[in-house]
């Protein structure tokens, strides 16, 4: 096969992997925790019965950053599961960090591409919220192919979604924001919560991407509907 027909076949990603520098404190994590807290593609599809060990709800966020928020919400929840995708293993270290020191058992990980994830691992009627905070907007132009959230990933939210579950997105990129609403707006899957852009929830940590976006005068957009 040739190299144009690969480049025809490759799936666009919404991400670049860019590993930055991981710690031994991270790494120990990660060799460690992931036998215990992680799944992966080859699981194939996910019974979060048997993944967790509990029927209780399950929470899904995609790119989790350094999992701080992430792991803020499973403390304050413990009767909520919450299974964070993110492709950056420092990040997916500093998060396992803190859910061994912090106990946590209501936490699961997975290392690969959210869009494979969804497609191919969990199943209809799954999951009661998808939380989605502060996804690259790719914002130039050529790049905005990339992007996360699109028509064709709204239908496989809607799949995923039980009836009257969450999707929570938050973005500091006014044009992506405002791109996000008018797809989810069309979208007859999905109901708004509100009017037009909504208040951060109590529920939702303030991230450290977020302070950081704040201090830079950005606006945050948060945008929630329900599934219908």
């Amino acid at each position: 096969m040739s190299d144009a027909t690969n480049k025809q076949h490759r799936p666009i990603r919404s991400f670049v992997r860019r590993e930055g520098r991981i710690t031994p404190g991270q790494r120990r994590a990660l060799n460690r925790q992931i036998p215990l807290f992680g799944v992966s593609l080859e699981d194939k599809e996910l019974d979060f019965t048997n993944v967790f060990e509990n029927g209780n709800p399950v929470v899904c966020e995609i790119g989790f950053g350094n999992g701080q928020s992430l792991a803020n919400m499973a403390e304050a929840a413990p009767e909520t599961n919450f299974l964070g995708i993110e492709v950056y293993q420092p990040g997916v270290g500093s998060l396992l960090v803190q859910v061994q020191q912090r106990e946590l058992t209501n936490v699961r990980v997975s290392l690969d591409d959210a869009v494979e994830v969804f497609e191919q691992q969990l199943t209809e009627a799954s999951l009661s919220r998808v939380q989605i905070f502060f996804p690259d907007p790719w914002h130039k132009k050529r790049h905005n192919k990339r992007r996360l959230i699109n028509s064709h990933f709204l239908d496989t939210l809607s799949r995923v979604l039980k009836s009257k579950g969450e999707l929570h997105i938050a973005t500091d990129w006014e044009p992506y924001a405002d791109e996000v609403l008018e797809l989810l707006s069309t979208n007859s899957n999905f109901t708004n919560t509100v009017q037009a852009f909504a208040s951060r929830p109590e529920w939702r940590p303030l991230t450290k991407y977020e302070a950081r976006g704040e201090r830079l005068g950005h606006q945050v957009r948060d945008i929630l509907f329900i599934r219908n």
